[in-house]
């Protein structure tokens, strides 16, 4: 790592430490108040049957140079291809809405990254940077039997697809991007508000190992329905049934999912992804404005490096914007691709 780079590190772990003192302080109390939930857990070891709905398309697997890749496809295999790039804490499941959508339009495919869901779950941090997620993009694609495709990304999803476009331009026709701005956005508003725990907190407490999986998996991961669906969560109440709930659950609990999950960001801050080229295919950037999480003001932020950017506003959605609202979600895309 370069100097800026470690000391960048180094900051974030010991604010990261900071973060674990007041962590733990919460996980004790909740441990003191109820013990028999603290510890909870329910076995997973059948697929829920809202996986297995053949109106969303078959589960296949791509074989990449270093992982297996997971994927559920649906459509002619004639039409253009449509790759659905998902964020933390998902799979592919989250692109259900879409997947119905625009099947008869193209064929659509969404994946599970590696690490999530049924792909293969790498151990070490280093099987988490940014240049291996770009690269099995780039393997996925002609794996299918494509040679470019519309890439459409949420959260860590869009910052690896915007990366992707700049470096494979010639591999991507239009990218549409969710709720995430520019890689060295992030970087740069993570140095700038370092000190103010508030809002870059969890990527702090990320840094430090083993206790980030605890507070996820405790309560049978109770952090994840509050963190997703919960009266102060990043979708609107009733947005996620309790079958759908169930099956993030199960993805989350495969062996070893815990740990890759929090490894992105892991690896984001000790293998920083350096500058970003131009992106030269046209960009739609949708955003939901009630996320919890990311402002608004992120979304405009990369005019600069697109010759082609178009921003459409969702007042009402919250982070997993093509969930919440996934009929405007779905119509924003429609204009777009026209």
């Amino acid at each position: 790592m370069a100097i800026r780079d470690t000391l960048r590190w180094l900051i974030s772990f010991g604010l990261g430490c900071f973060c674990s003192i007041f962590v733990l302080l919460g996980l004790f109390v909740y441990f003191v108040r109820h013990p028999i939930a603290f510890f909870s857990r329910k076995k997973r070891d059948v697929m829920p049957s809202v996986l297995n709905d053949p109106d969303l398309g078959t589960h296949g697997y791509v074989h990449l140079a270093d992982v297996k890749i997971h994927y559920v496809a649906q459509g002619d295999e004639t039409k253009p291809l449509m790759l659905f790039v998902h964020g933390f804490p998902e799979f592919w499941y989250s692109w259900r809405f879409q997947l119905r959508e625009f099947k008869n339009d193209y064929r659509v495919v969404a994946i599970d990254m590696r690490g999530y869901g049924d792909s293969d779950k790498p151990s070490g941090v280093a099987n988490y940077q940014m240049s291996k997620l770009v690269t099995d993009l780039k393997q996925i694609i002609p794996a299918l039997g494509y040679r470019s495709c519309v890439l459409v990304g949420l959260d860590w999803g869009a910052v690896i697809a915007r990366i992707f476009a700049s470096k494979h331009p010639h591999m991507v026709d239009k990218l549409i991007t969710m709720n995430c701005p520019r890689p060295d956005i992030i970087h740069n508003y993570l140095e700038t508000h370092m000190f103010e725990l508030k809002k870059v907190w969890y990527i702090l407490f990320f840094q430090v190992p083993f206790l980030p999986e605890l507070m996820l998996l405790v309560n049978d991961m109770k952090l994840m329905e509050t963190t997703m669906a919960g009266p102060n969560g990043n979708l609107t109440v009733g947005t996620l049934s309790t079958e759908d709930m169930e099956a993030y659950k199960y993805a989350l609990s495969r062996p070893g999912a815990a740990t890759a999950v929090i490894d992105y960001y892991r690896a984001f801050i000790r293998f920083p992804p350096r500058k970003i080229s131009k992106i030269s295919c046209p960009l739609l950037v949708i955003w939901g404005c009630k996320d919890m999480i990311l402002d608004r003001d992120m979304s405009a932020a990369a005019a600069a490096v697109v010759d082609n950017q178009t921003v459409k506003y969702i007042e009402e959605a919250g982070h997993w914007v093509m969930m919440d609202t996934p009929d405007i979600v779905n119509k924003h895309m429609r204009d777009f691709l026209k």
